[in-house]
């Protein structure tokens, strides 16, 4: 499925000439309830990761959830990813950090944009200053997400910032233990983001999203994202012409 996809975005960003970097899960750590799906084995998951970059030549990025997953993941991949939920977890950062990787920090759903200066800086104290921020969006009650667009100005002062559109559109904590979204806004959001001036769109695709193991609830379905990204492309020169 990964080659797949893989496969198939590949062949729209070419055409419309937009860096892709390829995002994949090796195992899935945080998860509602203990019988959700976690993953096919880690090493396993790894080596389809660096077999999906060797083939498309692309980078590829996964997260991880503890220390000893650093240096296991960066023998595979080019970005190392610290979910949302532990993005404070200082030992887990710097484990991160001192690999060397490119590093991309999740702002956590609790945070505000300005204390992600404070996570961006334990990267750099560990003489790395490849680090980037993903906004995934704010908790809004218990069961909803927003996104604040006054955070991606504050926090591009600290690092380059991507704006993870599906994670934004989430609805969790449901009743069933199965997370929720809207998909339907998936376009609305990214769009405000390239107006906001984010430096790269994150988002979930799949071939068949209500059959996906993680996260279908709010994904893109893959079939509607060349027409998405040609929009946003359309869109992002417009907004570049007028800087």
């Amino acid at each position: 499925m990964a080659m797949r996809i893989a496969e198939k975005v590949m062949t729209i960003t070419d055409k419309l000439n937009i860096p892709y970097v390829f995002k994949g899960s090796f195992k899935k750590a945080n998860r509602s309830r203990v019988d959700s799906f976690t993953g096919i084995g880690d090493e396993k998951a790894l080596k389809i990761l660096r077999k999906v970059s060797e083939t498309f030549k692309v980078p590829t990025i996964t997260d991880i959830h503890e220390i000893s997953d650093a240096t296991m993941a960066a023998e595979y991949v080019d970005i190392l990813q610290i979910p949302a939920f532990l993005v404070r977890q200082t030992d887990l950062v710097v484990a991160a950090a001192n690999t060397g990787k490119v590093i991309n920090l999740k702002k956590g759903q609790f945070m505000s944009p300005e204390s992600m200066k404070h996570a961006v800086q334990k990267v750099l104290d560990s003489n790395n200053g490849q680090v980037m921020v993903t906004d995934r969006g704010t908790m809004f009650g218990y069961q909803d997400m927003i996104v604040d667009f006054r955070g991606i100005p504050t926090m591009k002062q600290f690092a380059p910032v991507v704006l993870d559109v599906t994670h934004s559109l989430q609805q969790p904590n449901q009743s069933s233990g199965v997370t929720g979204g809207r998909p339907d806004m998936i376009e609305t959001i990214s769009r405000a983001g390239i107006a906001t001036g984010v430096d790269g769109i994150f988002m979930e695709t799949h071939f068949d999203p209500a059959n996906a193991k993680s996260d279908g609830a709010n994904m893109l379905h893959l079939d509607h994202l060349e027409k998405l990204l040609t929009n946003l492309t359309a869109l992002r020169k417009t907004v570049n012409s007028l800087s």
